[in-house]
């Protein structure tokens, strides 16, 4: 059965579309036009853009990934995040011991056997990072890569595979390992020089978790992994526009120095996401909410309470990005990345995952596979 929608304007990934038609059938986008629409058409108000993907999430409706690694946390964390438009998100371990990942990455393999609408794999941020930028990551549990976590991220069951780490402490071999299975393998949490981080990006790590923050920075004698991270044309970028993170000018600039379609908006979201909520732990440590920012006690930034439409919003507000621009680094730049062509783009061929906003790029309704998900 299909089902046909018309819109007064439509992003298809490439332009906007005025007057414009869309017909879904068997979870697919099977038909796109202007002008006269199919009989029966439902008639929607606002802009219809591709569903946001957002691959760094730890949590959201009150549920933390590592504190409730299970297929029902799972359900709750995508519930929370679809009402901000992400209709795909790669579930986030932060670092945490062996047992843990494990049951983790059992939960994701469970949940994609079950077909979870709206997950898309697992990002393993940690344990393999830099004690010197672990922020708000456990230094307890921060260790080499041995074969134990090598043979849960070379699993086949999980879906898209993310792993965040820190060069200093990985090798250029088990790297290489890594991308040859498909894993994709961004730099973050490091104190990583210059020239080892670019031996990192030959190696084959293909991007940057949340640029400037917790990494060696810019130097005029050292430029750092941020200067790493700058200077590639070709790696992946994840920004945090959460007005805490990164200052507004620092992200400017990345973005007039890199290519646009290389830069990715992350949510790095914690559980407050959708809940109200002042407070959670973390690792049995206190996290405060002020506002809409979190910190640990020794104050640290904990993540956030950012959401993908916050995002987007911000890119155009804050950044004065141009709403396509700021709406593909939320949908099809992230599906890039991650080797799902066909993902953030409204055309024939391509999933029906979709988000309806209203002028000020407010959530109306969102749809995975056809299927609304948020009213």
């Amino acid at each position: 059965m299909s089902q046909s929608y018309v819109v007064p304007r439509l992003f298809d990934g490439e332009q906007f579309l005025s007057d414009a038609w869309l017909t879904v059938s068997a979870g697919q986008v099977v038909g796109l036009g202007q002008g006269k629409a199919p009989v029966d058409s439902q008639r929607l108000e606002g802009t219809l853009v591709p569903g946001f993907i957002d691959v760094q999430v730890n949590g959201g409706g009150g549920v933390l990934f590592n504190a409730q690694p299970s297929v029902d946390a799972l359900k709750t964390l995508i519930d929370a995040h679809r009402r901000f438009g992400s209709t795909g998100l790669m579930a986030t371990l932060i670092t945490d011991d062996l047992a843990t990942l494990q049951r983790a990455a059992d939960a994701i393999a469970q949940a994609r056997s079950e077909q979870l609408p709206g997950l898309l794999g697992v990002h393993f941020e940690g344990p393999h990072l830099s004690v010197a930028k672990k922020g708000v990551h456990s230094a307890e549990h921060i260790r080499p890569l041995s074969e134990a976590e090598m043979a849960q991220f070379l699993r086949q069951d999980l879906g898209k595979v993310m792993v965040t780490l820190a060069p200093e402490n990985v090798s250029r071999e088990q790297i290489a390992r890594l991308v040859a299975a498909g894993v994709r393998v961004c730099l973050g949490h490091s104190n990583a020089d210059f020239d080892t981080a670019r031996a990192a990006l030959a190696a084959g790590a293909s991007g940057f978790t949340h640029l400037f923050n917790a990494m060696s920075p810019f130097t005029s004698r050292e430029p750092g992994m941020v200067g790493a991270a700058l200077l590639d044309e070709q790696a992946w970028c994840g920004l945090i526009v959460d007005g805490h993170h990164v200052h507004n000018a620092s992200l400017q600039l990345a973005l007039k120095v890199r290519p646009v379609d290389r830069m990715l908006l992350v949510t790095d979201a914690m559980p407050p996401v959708g809940v109200p909520g002042e407070s959670f732990e973390l690792m049995g440590r206190p996290i405060r909410r002020q506002g809409d920012k979190l910190t640990a006690p020794t104050g640290e930034l904990a993540g956030s309470v950012l959401d993908m439409a916050s995002a987007v919003r911000a890119s155009i507000a804050t950044l004065g990005l141009e709403e396509g621009r700021a709406l593909n680094m939320a949908s099809r730049f992230p599906a890039e990345f991650l080797g799902l062509s066909e993902h953030g783009h409204l055309r024939p061929g391509s999933p029906a995952d979709m988000v309806l906003l209203d002028e000020q790029q407010q959530v109306k309704q969102s749809w995975i596979g056809g299927s609304a998900t948020f009213n």
